[in-house]
């Protein structure tokens, strides 16, 4: 080979490598944008569906709390946001849930609580049925932060 060849090929070589590497790093921060924005969604859908479960539960249990009726489309509401968790969340996050159903369950079940009894177990703050739940969401929409 000639060492006239030298240069030229040298300068082909560093061309092409060049070419590579900006492809390279613009598919890696591609990759990258595109994967934070999968679990930015994924975040936004678990915290859209913890929201309702959260808001249909509460409002049973207080249902519960006073009643010894139950409205069947509500609690069949609540059934189908469960049956939606267990498709995109972990499953301590769906035991929970299914924890406080049972417990609207047992509440629609016991007396009726007066509105004094009601008083008191709110300054009691010894009800609060959802809060194992919101914990274990928190703690796996930290874990998805992580990925």
């Amino acid at each position: 080979m000639t060492t006239v060849y030298l240069p030229a090929i040298a300068a082909l070589a560093g061309s092409a490598i060049g070419g590579l590497t900006s492809f390279a790093s613009a598919w890696l921060t591609q990759y990258h944008q595109d994967r934070a924005n999968r679990l930015s969604g994924e975040k936004a859908r678990r915290q859209k569906l913890y929201k309702q479960f959260i808001d249909e539960a509460s409002k049973l249990y207080a249902d519960a709390l006073a009643h010894d009726q139950a409205e069947v489309s509500a609690l069949v509401s609540v059934y189908a946001l469960i049956s939606r968790m267990r498709v995109i969340s972990s499953s301590p996050v769906v035991e929970k849930a299914e924890t406080v159903v049972q417990l609207i369950f047992d509440t629609y079940s016991a007396p009726n609580k007066t509105f004094s009894e009601l008083r008191d177990l709110m300054s009691s703050h010894a009800v609060n049925p959802l809060r194992a739940f919101s914990e274990e969401c928190r703690a796996e929409l930290r874990a998805l932060n992580s990925r």
